[in-house]
């Protein structure tokens, strides 16, 4: 079988931060592998991208909060033969409301997406990169995954996982050609808070206080170009990652607590 090369694999690519990393990758030329859950949007988008910078665009529908489609991504891409130079661990969710009250399955949902899809596809292929030794790896984390996350608990844990899953596998690959890169945006004017049930939360009111998509991607494509380890993204979002690390934990959450409850307490 021929394998074809060039291809950025990124997950959740329909919308928000990873759509906008998929305008980036494709200005460059990488070729796309799309994936998301719904075929008719990435249809939609992969015509954009084709129409818009001449590249091939393939799309695969499929939900990642379940372990079994996430192993069927590997297995189908594999299949047709498709070298991914650059994986894009995007997709994620997040529920609001206090632990007590979250319904468990859909917090176990968010974990396998969160956590066990980007184990799934980091294994298979950083195995295939390691065989030709190169490729790139960039996993969205969050500064949630800085901060203990009342109103978001199980949210803020699967990212400090995704940080600390990103750095130690940067620490196994440092003498090989693979990179891997986590990008830290805070909180960005995306669909995310509406499928998190947080739109009454004191944090999203503010919306001029949001992030751009766009400048998030930049600014995680730049740090991955670059060989970066991590980059937070945004000034205030530097700032706040800064000042938490000098204030423990406790007060921390407590900080936490107060701007992420719902605007009438």
């Amino acid at each position: 079988m021929t394998t074809i090369k060039n291809f950025a694999l990124i997950t959740g690519a329909t919308s928000g931060i990873g759509y906008e990393l998929a305008k980036l990758f494709a200005k460059d030329k990488y070729n796309l592998i799309i994936v998301a859950r719904h075929q008719a949007e990435l249809e939609s988008k992969a015509a954009e991208f084709r129409t818009q910078y001449g590249i091939e665009v393939i799309t695969i529908a499929k939900d990642l909060s379940k372990r079994e489609e996430a192993l069927a991504l590997c297995e189908e891409i594999e299949n047709r033969g498709l070298q991914v130079d650059v994986l894009v661990n995007n997709a994620g969710q997040g529920v609001y409301g206090l632990f007590q009250d979250n319904e468990l399955l859909r917090e176990l949902d968010i974990i396998d997406l969160n956590v066990a899809s980007t184990v799934i596809l980091a294994k298979h292929f950083v195995k295939e990169m390691i065989a030709r030794n190169n490729g790139k790896i960039l996993n969205l984390a969050s500064i949630a995954s800085e901060t203990p996350g009342p109103w978001q608990a199980v949210y803020h844990a699967t990212k400090a996982f995704v940080l600390s899953f990103s750095e130690a596998l940067r620490s196994e690959l440092k003498d090989t050609g693979i990179t891997v890169t986590a990008l830290q945006p805070g909180a960005t004017d995306t669909d995310f808070f509406n499928k998190a049930d947080m739109t009454e939360s004191k944090a999203v009111q503010d919306k001029d206080s949001l992030s751009d998509p766009a400048d998030v991607a930049k600014d995680g494509y730049d740090a991955l170009m670059a060989g970066k380890d991590k980059v937070v993204s945004g000034f205030k979002n530097k700032l706040q990652t800064a000042l938490g690390n000098i204030t423990p934990d406790t007060a921390l959450a407590e900080q936490i607590k107060k701007q992420q409850e719902p605007k009438d307490k």
